[in-house]
């Protein structure tokens, strides 16, 4: 039984992924390097994070490069906010009675000042902050608070991570919701993989907190789920594409579960209103597919996939939930050429066939 929680906190806990990419692209400036984009500093970010320095700053002292980067994250560390089902999960460790740690690289004047923003203080029972390479404290928090390696779980965001897990000898569950691309924690074979915090409190909670093999196979043990997908059209004939995590950061179409009694089409006005705030119109059917175990979605998973056209109703305002972290409105013949998951490249390919289903109509 998981009696133990150890959290990271950057991209764990909190999202300061922008604050911490501009104030890294300040020291590269300052350095006379170029600046990185998002994706590419995800790509390149690493810890111990003295390895990405000595990679892309080798010639500068590390003093010099702290003194730049704390400087720059005190300006802009106000746009640190806690992340999606953070509170709820810290609640429900507190409400099992499950002791929680945290240990991290961030230093402890910016996690004071972050964790009484984000409303998570007094949740974590002792932290560790300011830690260069976990794999060097694992062992010192355990015995520190004697810990039970089989009883603790570690969860983080990066590489770095599931490496530190491993090496106290606890389990491990890796986050999509911060520094690390699902490729990259793949790679590093934690125990579990899961979209958010959310989704491990329901795993706790279905499981008594036994921590099982097969909880990578959570959602392998249940019937095929049968989901409502569309392109949405816009008064421009441009089609919605949306970017998420636990998609490989590939693009895609939103859409989600249809629920028990729930009409297909009902279910794709209310999945569309909740991760777009789109109201849609002419919803018309183009396929069905299945989706087994595809390797560019983060989890085992059998999905039954309805697919549909529809149009934006009124101005395309669109607003995303926590779900996705980016969206583009895109000629349809264009999207083809973008990093796009299969199943959105299949619809598109199956609508711009001669033959297709007619597209809905401009209203």
């Amino acid at each position: 039984m998981i009696r133990n929680i150890i959290f990271d906190w950057s991209g764990t806990l909190v999202d300061d992924l922008p604050a911490v990419w501009e104030a890294t692209n300040h020291v590269l400036t300052q350095a006379g390097r170029p600046e990185m984009s998002l994706a590419e500093f995800r790509a390149e970010f690493c810890l111990p994070f003295t390895r990405f320095y000595e990679k892309h700053t080798p010639d500068i002292p590390l003093p010099q490069l702290e003194a730049w980067f704390h400087a720059r994250l005190r300006a802009v560390q106000s746009s640190v906010v806690a992340l999606p089902h953070a509170q709820a999960f810290l609640e429900y460790c507190r409400q099992q009675r499950v002791r929680t740690f945290l240990l991290t690289a961030v230093a402890d004047e910016h996690f004071v000042i972050q964790e009484r923003a984000t409303s998570l203080e007094g949740f974590l029972e002792r932290s560790y902050t300011g830690v260069w390479d976990k794999r060097k404290k694992i062992h010192e928090l355990l015995t520190d608070n004697q810990l039970t390696a089989e009883e603790t779980l570690f969860i983080g965001d990066m590489e770095h991570d599931i490496e530190t897990a491993k090496h106290g000898g606890v389990h491990s569950c890796a986050v999509l919701t911060g520094y690390n691309t699902l490729d990259q924690l793949r790679r590093a074979q934690p125990d579990l993989i899961v979209e958010h915090l959310g989704e491990l409190r329901e795993i706790l909670a279905q499981s008594g907190r036994h921590w099982q093999p097969s909880a990578r196979d959570f959602a392998a043990a249940h019937l095929p789920v049968v989901t409502v997908v569309a392109l949405i059209f816009n008064a421009a004939d441009q089609v919605l594409l949306v970017r998420t995590h636990k998609w490989s950061n590939l693009w895609g179409i939103p859409g989600g579960k249809v629920k028990w009694g729930e009409p297909a089409t009902e279910a794709l006005r209310r999945e569309l209103q909740e991760e777009t705030n789109l109201a849609v119109s002419d919803i018309e059917f183009v396929l069905v597919q299945d989706c087994i175990h595809s390797k560019e979605f983060y989890r085992a998973a059998h999905f039954v996939l309805l697919n549909y056209t529809c149009r934006c109703v009124g101005e395309p305002a669109v607003k995303l939930n926590d779900e996705a972290q980016e969206f583009r409105w895109v000629d349809r013949t264009a999207a083809l050429s973008m990093a796009i998951n299969l199943p959105t490249r299949i619809l598109l390919e199956a609508i711009l066939k001669p033959n297709a289903p007619r597209q809905p109509p401009l209203s």
